[in-house]
């Protein structure tokens, strides 16, 4: 057990010092990779709803499974090798779960050139992170652009894989990794083909019902850790509890409107995706304007949101 708190800090401090270095190997490349190869194959062979529904679950399974199954296998392995070897291995799968790095990255990387008035390259960098279109936008709908990738990835890209790791420290014989990293096949899955759009209508269908039932309860406890660090948790609840079930994805406006409570600016709105207009619920109270300083508010309640579990998980992991 203790081997888990070391993995856990060192995972920790790898993704705030050095996050997911270009060009290096990354597991959620190799799953995208099998995913995209898997989808194709199975979007050709597969002509009727119902046997695309069957191919997506055994997708999921396949990549859910093989994913948390191959990264045990790996990490025994390099532990019989070398006790030294499995904890620097499975520090850096576990790092690899982690994107609060990579959001903040990102977040800066379009907020540089918008802060020095270069709204072309500022949407140009966006589109790199987003799906919506960005080629009309203004500054305050890049803004909130950002704002809303950031609050939304912060549950299924920091927080949740989170809560998997520490879950599987107390799973005998699991470890902090293969369920971190199930996970992460789930959000990844839902992400490439969890769409009703054609062609992932029916073949997708099953990993966004899983990832939305994966995320369910790490969502509820991160809103519950962002109200508590707010010290209004009664207002951000109340506020979430108006807005955010307005919203289809039953974890995404959860998320996003617990940080707009906070931070007392309002998400949502009319956005664009490949020219058709969609229409999201307005999440929170436009008290201010969305700004840079609301953005990097955000970043920093995401990690002061994972330092409380990762404090409260180490103790709980050295007093069991």
């Amino acid at each position: 057990m203790t081997n888990n708190i070391y993995i856990l800090i060192i995972a920790a401090l790898l993704d705030y010092l050095i996050g997911d270095p270009w060009g290096w190997p990354h597991p959620v490349r190799l799953m995208g990779w099998i995913i995209s190869w898997l989808s194709k194959f199975f979007l050709q062979h597969c002509q009727s709803s119902l046997t695309q529904r069957l191919a997506g679950i055994v997708l999921a399974i396949i990549l859910i499974i093989g994913s948390g199954l191959s990264s045990w296998l790996i990490i025994q392995i390099a532990r019989w090798l070398n006790p030294l070897l499995g904890i620097v291995l499975e520090s850096i799968l576990l790092a690899s779960c982690f994107a609060l790095h990579s959001l903040r990255t990102a977040a800066v990387d379009v907020i540089q050139p918008l802060t020095t008035g270069k709204l072309e390259e500022a949407r140009q960098i966006l589109s790199n992170y987003v799906g919506r279109d960005t080629t009309n936008l203004s500054a305050a709908e890049v803004l909130r652009a950002v704002l809303e990738t950031v609050t939304e990835n912060a549950t299924d890209g920091v927080m949740a894989p989170l809560f998997y790791a520490i879950l599987g420290a107390f799973v005998p014989l699991v470890g902090v990794v293969p369920l971190a990293l199930a996970y992460k096949a789930s959000s990844t899955l839902d992400s490439m083909v969890g769409y009703r759009e054609a062609p992932y209508t029916y073949i997708g269908w099953f990993s966004a019902r899983l990832e939305d039932g994966l995320t369910w309860l790490p969502c509820r406890l991160t809103v519950m850790t962002l109200a508590l660090l707010s010290l209004k948790p009664v207002d951000v609840w109340r506020i979430c509890r108006r807005d955010a079930i307005q919203d289809p994805s039953p974890n995404s406006g959860w998320s996003e409107c617990a940080y707009a409570a906070i931070l007392g600016v309002q998400m949502g709105g009319i956005n664009w995706y490949r020219g058709i207009a969609k229409h999201k619920p307005l999440l929170g109270d436009a008290i201010y304007p969305i700004t840079p300083t609301s953005i990097h508010q955000a970043l920093q309640l995401t990690r002061y949101s994972f330092l409380l579990w990762l404090g409260l998980a180490i103790f709980l992991i050295r007093n069991s």
